[in-house]
């Protein structure tokens, strides 16, 4: 998935921090140069505090999908995306919940090559674990992005992300057709909608 990434070394990884930043559910890092610009952008984040939800992950996450596309209201969406999450984050094996514990450390940290590292182990260990392609997805750009949707095509998280890195990387189009497919999962994505419609008057509204 070659794209036209930043020039300077330094200017790939303040990149990097912080769409790993915006991506993974932690705090963010005290000193962060990044222009306004580039802060105002978060991407789609798992809740602080989690439901608990039942094991059977694959009717599970078909019935809650079939639920937020049809929620009332935002309040309501919010609730069922909570639960998707916890599917999403859940995992039957101690090792790789300790893994994903010390990866997200490691980005605390800003040790990025320890971090791509844990979750290189994390995949390797688990390929069946979304949410450990999707953390490391964002370490990799675009790389393995690929692979978090083909595991799971529905992951309004990793839509929602590529969308945004292909807007930083200037591909407009493409990341509006990422922010459509999200928004067709989850409605009540926060600031999608708006970059929706900027992109539609800037994409559709000239020849391309």
């Amino acid at each position: 998935m070659a794209l036209r990434f930043p020039t300077a070394r330094n200017g790939r990884t303040a990149l990097v921090l912080a769409v790993t930043m915006a991506m993974a559910p932690m705090p963010a890092f005290a000193q962060d140069p990044g222009p306004p610009a580039k802060q105002q952008k978060k991407l789609p984040e798992a809740p602080s505090k989690l439901p608990k939800v039942g094991a059977d992950r694959t009717r599970g996450l078909d019935f809650l999908f079939g639920a937020l596309k049809v929620a009332p209201d935002e309040a309501s969406a919010k609730h069922v995306e909570a639960r998707i999450w916890a599917l999403w984050l859940q995992t039957p094996s101690d090792t790789t919940a300790l893994l994903m514990l010390r990866a997200k450390a490691a980005m605390d940290a800003q040790q990025i090559e320890v971090a791509l590292k844990l979750l290189d182990a994390v995949v390797k260990l688990r390929p069946d674990y979304v949410e450990g392609w999707n953390r490391r997805a964002t370490l990799y750009y675009l790389q393995n992005d690929e692979q978090v949707l083909i595991r799971e095509p529905r992951h309004f998280g990793a839509l929602a992300g590529l969308g945004m890195i292909m807007q930083d990387l200037g591909d407009e189009k493409r990341a509006l057709d990422a922010f459509r497919k999200a928004l067709a999962i989850n409605p009540y994505l926060d600031k999608v909608p708006e970059l929706v419609k900027t992109l539609t008057e800037k994409v559709e509204g000239r020849d391309i």
